[in-house]
């Protein structure tokens, strides 16, 4: 069975990637609890970010082929 994504699809999984990057960046930074994770939460948000202004521009298309 072969999985078709459409750019809806694609846009709805980047909007879901970022938020529960920018959520898990914000809930586990070192400033609340402890700071020897190996995480770099730095490059973790500006991802999320990256991701969040793709579904902008996935949305944005989306929009332009509707109208």
């Amino acid at each position: 069975m072969i999985f078709a994504a459409s750019l809806w699809d694609i846009g709805i999984w980047l909007a879901a990637s970022s938020i529960i990057m920018l959520v898990t960046s914000e809930v586990v930074s070192p400033r609340y609890g402890r700071i020897n994770m190996l995480i770099n939460f730095g490059r973790m948000r500006k991802i999320a970010i990256m991701l969040g202004v793709a579904f902008l521009l996935v949305a944005s298309v989306n929009i332009l082929s509707i109208v």
